[in-house]
């Protein structure tokens, strides 16, 4: 186990875009929180101290680089935006409030930051927004007139002029738009955009595995292809992926650890019973084979073990399970197998005995080292957590302890 702490330590290279820090300046309840990330990061931490909110931020951004606006993001909150904005801050003297998260990538070109600042009061909107790295920055935005809803952008040119300037929305992260107005005809311009291609591409591929056990009992329509966030669908899913990975022998082996009762030999998909047509293409359920023992219904296992069948699922089929059928051809499949797929679990081991938790943390941790998935994991055991050979883990709420050393050393 590699032990870190909100203060991070250093970060790996990989050819693929890779997040390997996010940071929390102002967010919430968390200031100045650094979680260096690996193939398996886990964030303890006692009850308020902000694990949720780790998991909630790298969610922000990666909605943000898929083009959605701040009201889609932060609009529909308990609260409003104001909710994101740390209690202790203050309005400056023009009465404005917000938050700041960040991101360092690193993949094909090298270590980038991105960092983000957003006034929540008296309007959502951005207010800066930096592009870096080791050198220089790339892009950087900033709010200039209040009155107009945008922001000016320069962004690295290095042709006849070193900047270029221009006025981007400011309801929106300009990273990803950087295409729409960046040419690409000089060597700055597109060391700019390889940095925000790189950017973007790390940050879209997250997944929030939220699995809601009450909606996983009810079968799922046929032609459901992608995932649901609630995994509510996962029999679709399931019956779609089984001839396209090898990861369904693996999947009935770890059941056969976690699931009470006799050993499971297979997890299946059968329809439900009604007619069958190309309108309506009917309901699939999920069934564990349990060979002479007959099969047990997905939808008869305890809330503990669906939770479980569906973050195992999710770590052993990664960016596969994301595919809608517009996404399917053989070039979508093979980026889908070369990208690894973030997966964000808040309260991963809620309600699971710690045995059944170290089966799927296991499973985590070999899936990061073979580079397929990463997992960004928030954890009530931190004792567990602890133990767990090869895990980052970022301690919320205590006293920091650097990586491979002890408090104060």
């Amino acid at each position: 186990m590699s032990l870190v702490t909100a203060s991070g330590p250093e970060s790996s290279s990989s050819v693929l875009p890779q997040v390997t820090e996010l940071r929390l300046s102002a967010f919430r309840g968390a200031r100045r929180v650094r979680v260096p990330m690996s193939g398996l990061t886990l964030v303890t931490g006692p009850a308020g101290s902000g694990r949720s909110t780790v998991v909630e931020a790298y969610e922000a951004l990666s909605r943000l680089a898929a083009g959605e606006s701040l009201r889609q993001v932060f609009g529909t909150a308990e609260g409003g935006p104001s909710s994101y904005v740390p209690r202790s801050a203050g309005p400056d003297e023009l009465g404005r409030r917000g938050f700041r998260i960040g991101v360092t990538v690193t993949g094909p070109v090298g270590e980038v930051r991105l960092d983000l600042a957003v006034q929540a009061e008296p309007s959502l909107r951005v207010v800066g927004e930096r592009l870096s790295d080791h050198s220089r920055v790339l892009l950087s935005t900033a709010l200039r007139d209040p009155r107009r809803p945008v922001v000016q952008a320069e962004w690295h040119t290095a042709g006849v002029k070193a900047v270029t300037s221009g006025p981007l929305p400011d309801d929106r992260l300009a990273t990803p738009v950087l295409p729409l107005r960046v040419a690409g005809s000089t060597q700055g311009q597109r060391q700019v955009l390889a940095a925000a291609e790189q950017t973007v591409r790390a940050l879209r591929a997250a997944f929030v595995c939220a699995p809601r056990p009450s909606l996983m009992r009810t079968a799922a329509p046929v032609g459901e292809s992608r995932l649901r966030s609630s995994c509510e669908n996962i029999a679709a899913v399931l019956r779609r992926t089984r001839g396209e990975c090898e990861s369904h022998a693996e999947l009935a082996a770890l059941l056969s650890e976690i699931c009470t009762g006799p050993r499971v030999e297979d997890l299946v998909t059968e329809l439900s019973a009604g007619p069958t047509t190309e309108a309506e293409p009917g309901l699939v359920r999920a069934v564990l084979e349990r060979g002479a023992a007959g099969r047990t219904p997905l939808d008869a296992l305890s809330d503990a073990e669906l939770r479980c069948v569906a973050q195992a699922f999710v770590l052993l089929t990664g960016s596969r399970a994301l595919l809608d059928d517009s996404m399917r051809s053989g070039r979508s499949v093979r980026e889908a197998a070369q990208q690894p797929l973030v997966v964000l679990a808040d309260d991963l081991d809620l309600g699971l005995e710690p045995h059944h938790a170290r089966e799927l943390l296991a499973l985590a941790r070999r899936m990061g080292e073979e580079g397929h998935v990463r997992l960004l994991a928030t954890m009530e055991d931190a004792a567990l957590a602890d133990t767990v050979d090869g895990a980052s883990v970022v301690k919320l709420g205590g006293v920091p302890v650097p990586a491979g050393g002890t408090p104060g050393g």
